[in-house]
């Protein structure tokens, strides 16, 4: 017979990825608390508290915002399979990994995606985005709304959001933002974007910058998207996401919908006491400064970012590979001789880039120092060079 395995005990990795992040020790005392029925007056308690400061952390007053069973993915798709219906056109706004995974996301559910797409590492402008839009009513089948990611955790952009969302809105569509790598370490006004138009509808994750374990993924729902989700001539096509029977769950009525990760959602509570506690503005100036501190470090190693630095997003940082240097080689060293973690690229940036997220828990000072000493040791070994080919 096999023998059973013993425990298990994960090693003390440094994350500096492009998620997980790491998790601050009290929210992991936090989920190990004793855990309680998912209906339990108690736990709904608990559930009232997140739902509350979920809306301090996305600058919101809207009465929809809970959190979803499941990644950032599961948030994507809830936004998407309830705002789309078969035929509809949707503006998909493309710069990198994500942006496409919600046009995919868009034709699965039988809509048409009709994409702006630039270059991996460039911003959208707007003016793309209003093009597009006067050419879809003018085709008489205008788009029912625009969808964007704010922060491309493929590429490391920010992308404005201010005139996407007032121009999208003066058309007539809503606008759908993707935030899992933005909230909690970026500024993100829901209700105060586009001078006050306001997100429609945006959704995040729980494991990157507001520093909770993966599991749960954020989302809050305006008065427009509410509109178009409530004039939907069919249910959305997933129970599971279906944010009508959601709010029931997480509102006053208590439907019986799911049994939601309890222990989750202690780590997610826990985990916005301490972003609200520290203040969300200077949480925000703590992840500007120790991508300052990475910036300047990794200019002294000669290494340069891939994204111009008036769209650079700061809490994941895409760095070139050198021309000769051998992207995985320096990724498996920096894992098994520093217990570092970073990400490589994805689709055409990959062997190209390095992504390093200073991301919640993540982003300390400390760990900026270790990743950038270990850089220095690593890229001054000759043996990171890739060997000359074969002629």
């Amino acid at each position: 017979m096999t023998a059973t395995p013993g425990p298990f005990s994960p090693p003390a990795r440094i994350l500096l990825g492009p998620g997980p992040a790491m998790v601050d020790p009290r929210v992991l005392q936090a989920m190990a608390q004793t855990p309680l029925g998912h209906l339990d007056p108690t736990f709904h308690g608990v559930m009232q508290d997140v739902r509350a400061m979920l809306r301090q952390a996305f600058r919101t007053s809207n009465p929809l915002t809970l959190a979803i069973s499941g990644t950032g993915t599961a948030g994507m798709e809830a936004a998407i399979a309830n705002v789309v219906q078969p035929a509809d056109r949707i503006v998909v706004c493309v710069a990198g990994y994500f942006g496409a995974r919600m046009a995919e996301m868009v034709r699965r559910l039988g809509g048409e995606a009709i994409l702006v797409e630039v270059p991996w590492g460039e911003v959208v402008p707007a003016e793309r985005v209003e093009e597009t839009l006067d050419s879809a009513r003018r085709s008489g089948a205008p788009a029912r709304a625009v969808c964007l990611v704010h922060a491309e955790t493929s590429t490391g952009v920010l992308q404005p959001l201010d005139d996407i969302v007032r121009l999208t809105h003066a058309h007539g569509a809503i606008v759908v933002v993707d935030a899992v790598t933005s909230l909690g370490g970026v500024a993100l006004d829901v209700d105060g974007a586009g001078g006050g138009e306001g997100i429609d509808l945006s959704y995040s994750g729980a494991q990157k910058c507001l520093g909770a374990p993966p599991g749960l993924a954020p989302l809050t729902a305006g008065a427009r998207a509410l509109a178009v989700m409530e004039g939907r001539r069919t249910p959305p096509v997933s129970f599971n996401l279906d944010l009508a029977l959601l709010e029931r769950y997480w509102g006053r009525e208590r439907a019986y919908h799911h049994t939601a990760p309890i222990n989750s959602v202690y780590a997610l509570r826990e985990a916005l006491r301490l972003a609200i506690d520290e203040g969300l503005d200077a949480r925000v100036a703590r992840h500007r400064r120790v991508h300052d501190q990475l910036r300047s470090g990794v200019a002294g190693l000669g290494l340069e970012f891939l994204v111009d630095e008036r769209w650079r997003l700061p809490v994941l940082n895409a760095l070139k590979v050198p021309d000769g240097v051998d992207d995985g080689a320096v990724r498996g060293r920096l894992l098994e001789e520093h217990n570092i973690e970073i990400g490589g690229g994805l689709g055409p940036l990959a062997g190209r880039i390095w992504r390093v997220g200073l991301m919640g828990y993540s982003a300390r000072e400390e760990n900026v120092a270790r990743f950038l000493t270990a850089m220095r040791i690593i890229l001054g070994a000759p043996r990171m060079s890739r060997p000359p080919r074969r002629t």
